[in-house]
This record gives structure tokens, C-alpha cells and sequence, in this order.
């Protein structure tokens, strides 16, 4: 689910998607040791938020209406849109959610990529073969990657989600957390309904505001969506050719690279520098392989400009080339766990091997709040990890890594309970 606007889904849901769904299989990162992790005390359960007073919520609906009809909705969407809107109380505890536990990679891309969904998208891929085909060679991406995306995003259709669309927008709204992001996608969605690509009753999809078959936010939508079967709407819940032909176009617009694949699995000399697997450093795949980086089957590096190095599991683990199509598919979805999923699963789609080198399946991955330990560790010692939040982003990995090579070790960027515990025995400065 896509990423620019936001993302689809998820551009939509950088922060909620990147941050929830896959928040917990973000962006993970590499490991050089392991240590068994200390117990961590279970989280104390979310507190059901209380429900919305209904005086409230009409008047924030009443004032939303005012604003949307200076903004050119029409009386007639109105009234469809906010007869009978509700307001979502399981939206607003999703929304609230903090998952203390994430998943390692590999455990994510176990579901992701697994044997079954692997089968199922070879026969989808037949069964869509023209619509996916025609969207193929309009916008350049191939087939594979747009079924890759919708096994992803609704498993092949088959749960795109059930929530009405106009009330999760005006619950998250209302709420007020992310108030100015949820109006604006309500207000988009109010122009997709005007424009009549689909009545309020089909507009439906995630509790977060995401709609449809491979999960476009409404802003996207209104961007990306493709009437492609010729109908005069853009149905992204019910027409294949609009659903193939709209992700397609998303990633086009988004920076993809037609003929350049995604990336590809690869090894690495012995003694190789691993903090060159830094997505700020990027190069032409034949300097990668002055420097002996070869394709995991041995077969030549293919024409990649602008690739990086990168270690999701750390030292450990297995190593990808990836390029500005990689990146690409980040913009749907801000996740390197999501990415590289779309990705491996689009290349067994098409009849691709499966990895090669294995997953450091012994090393647990940090909680949240032992990632916000580190995080605390590493400014106390005078390397900037950025905010203090228990996500591992790029600025924490950064910051491991500088104390990595300070400490003399394979400066990966994979934070473990190992190198958290020889962290913190580290004086300060």
C-alpha cells in the first residue's frame, strides 16, 4: 500500500502502516551477536478510549460540512457521505495502539513470501494475465510487482477490509490525534464520491482510511487511480483492470525504472566493510563489483544504477543490491520489511529462486522499549540516534554503526541484546 502522498495503504501509512501493521517488521536491520534477551514484562493493556460524545461529534461533523462545502462538495455528496456517519470507537483504539514487541524479518517475510502465497500469486497472475499485462506495458512495471503488491496489500482481493471509509476518516478526525491528515483524506474522499467512482456504501477498506484491492488512501486515489477498463469510473474495489492499472501507475509516477529490476540477493567478500550497506551510499552495480560484490547465483551483476547495499539482518544475514525501483516501492509503503517482501515474493511469482543465505533465526528482536534503551544509550555516549521512540530508522542505525566502529566491530547497524548489553557497559564520556 503506497507511500507518497503518503501511500497507498501505507504512503498513507508511513507512520500508520510503516508505523503499525508493519511497524513491527519496518525497516528491520543486521546483528553480529546474540545473547538470550531479559525478560521483558508484559505491556499493560491499552486503555479502551472513551466513547465519543454524540453531541460532539455531530458538531465537529457539522463544522467539517462547512468547510467542506467552501471547498466545492456539493449538498447531494453530503448528505450521502454523513447521513448516519458513526463514530468508529475501534478505530480510535487501533489508532492509539503501541505494539511493544516487533517482528524480525524473517518472521515477517515467513507470511509474507510463504509457499502458499507464493502458489496462489502464479495462479492469480493467470488468472488477471491481460489486465496486469495491459498495465505492464503502459507504465513499465512488471507483473509480477502488481500482483506482488495486491497479494501484499488484500491478499489477492480477498480482505481489502470492511470498514466504512467516510466514518474511520471522521472518527480519526474527530479524535484528533492526527486530526489535520485525516481531514485532508476525508476531504478527498469527498471528491472521489462527487466525482461518482463509487458510492458511499462500497467505499470501504482499512480501519486507518485505506480503500480497495491494493489499499490507496484517498488522497492517492484521487493522484494515481486509473479508469483503465473504460467505464467511467475508477473502481479500485471491483474492476481488475482499474486496480492493476492504478498500482501501476502509483509506482510509475513514483520513480519506477522500466527494464531495471528491484534488486537482487547478493554475496560479499570476506572482510567487506559492512558499513558501506548504507542507503545514503549509492553507485553503479559494476563499481559494486570492482569492490567483489557478486549475484547470489554467481551470474553477472545486471545494470543497476544508483544501487545500495543492504543488510536487513545485520552481519548475519542475507545481503540485497537494491536500486531506485526498491525505493520505488518504499514510496507505497515505508517499510524495508514491506519492500523487500513485494519484492522476493514478485520474483517467485515469476518462477525465481527463493533466498540463499539464511536468517540469523536465533537472535531475538529488541522491544520497544529496549530499543528506546539504546536509543538513550547511544545519545549518552554522544551518538545521535534521533528521537527517543523505540523505532529503528535510519538515524539510529546510523548512530550504531558509528558506535559499532568505535567499539572496533563489524559496523552493521543491526542492534541485538548483545550489543545492547555491551553498550550499556560502556562508560559514558
Amino acid at each position: 500500500m503506497p507511500a507518497s502522498t503518503m501511500s497507498p495503504r501505507r504512503r498513507l501509512l508511513a507512520p500508520l502502516v510503516a508505523a503499525l501493521a508493519l511497524a513491527g517488521c519496518a525497516a528491520p536491520p543486521p546483528a553480529p551477536t546474540a545473547s538470550t534477551p531479559p525478560p521483558v514484562p508484559a505491556p499493560a493493556p491499552a486503555a479502551r478510549p472513551a466513547p465519543a460524545p454524540t453531541q460532539d461529534f455531530a458538531q465537529w461533523i457539522a463544522q467539517f460540512q462547512d468547510e467542506a462545502r467552501r471547498a466545492g462538495i456539493d449538498e447531494a455528496t453530503l448528505h450521502a457521505a454523513f447521513d448516519g456517519v458513526q463514530h468508529l470507537d475501534q478505530v480510535v483504539a487501533l489508532d492509539r495502539a503501541q505494539p511493544e514487541f516487533t517482528r524480525s524479518v524473517w518472521d515477517y517475510l515467513d507470511t509474507a513470501v510463504s509457499p502458499q502465497r507464493v502458489v496462489r500469486g502464479q495462479d492469480k497472475l493467470l488468472e488477471v494475465r491481460a489486465p496486469v499485462d495491459a498495465a505492464a506495458a503502459r507504465y513499465g512495471v512488471p507483473a509480477e510487482i502488481v500482483v506482488a503488491i495486491w497479494g501484499m496489500e488484500s491478499n489477492y482481493g480477498s480482505n481489502y477490509g470492511d470498514t466504512p471509509t467516510i466514518d474511520a476518516l471522521a472518527t480519526l478526525g474527530f479524535e484528533g490525534r492526527r486530526a489535520a491528515w485525516a481531514r485532508t483524506q476525508l476531504l478527498a474522499a469527498l471528491r472521489i464520491l462527487q466525482r461518482g467512482d463509487i458510492p458511499r456504501e462500497r467505499m470501504l477498506g482499512s480501519w486507518a482510511g485505506a480503500m480497495g484491492q491494493t489499499q490507496f488512501l484517498p488522497s492517492n486515489f484521487l493522484a494515481y487511480a486509473v479508469d483503465a477498463d473504460g467505464d467511467g469510473r475508477r473502481d479500485i474495489w471491483g474492476s481488475m483492470a482499474d486496480v492493476t492499472a492504478s498500482t501501476a501507475h502509483f509506482l510509475a509516477r513514483e520513480g519506477w525504472q522500466r527494464g531495471q529490476p528491484w534488486g537482487l540477493e547478493v554475496r560479499l567478500p570476506p572482510d567487506f566493510d559492512l558499513g558501506r550497506a548504507d542507503d545514503t551510499l549509492r553507485q553503479h552495480s559494476t563499481q559494486w563489483a570492482t569492490e567483489g560484490v557478486r549475484a547470489a547465483d554467481g551470474a553477472p551483476l545486471p545494470e543497476l544504477p544508483d544501487a545500495s547495499l543492504l543488510l536487513p539482518a545485520g552481519a548475519r544475514g542475507p545481503a540485497f543490491l537494491v536500486g531506485p525501483n526498491f525505493r520505488a516501492i518504499l514510496r507505497y509503503n515505508n517499510a524495508t520489511s514491506y519492500a523487500l517482501a513485494v519484492g522476493l515474493l514478485a520474483q517467485r511469482i515469476a518462477g525465481g529462486p527463493a533466498l540463499q543465505a539464511a536468517w540469523p533465526r536465533e537472535l531475538k528482536p529488541l522491544s520497544r522499549n529496549e530499543l528506546q534503551a539504546l536509543q538513550q544509550a547511544l545519545q549518552a555516549r554522544g551518538f545521535d540516534s534521533g528521537a527517543i521512540d523505540g523505532v529503528l530508522g535510519p538515524a539510529t542505525r546510523s548512530a550504531i554503526r558509528r558506535w559499532q566502529r568505535s567499539a572496533g566491530l563489524a559496523a552493521d547497524g543491526y542492534p541485538t541484546h548483545a550489543l545492547l548489553e555491551q553498550l550499556q557497559k560502556s562508560p559514558p564520556p
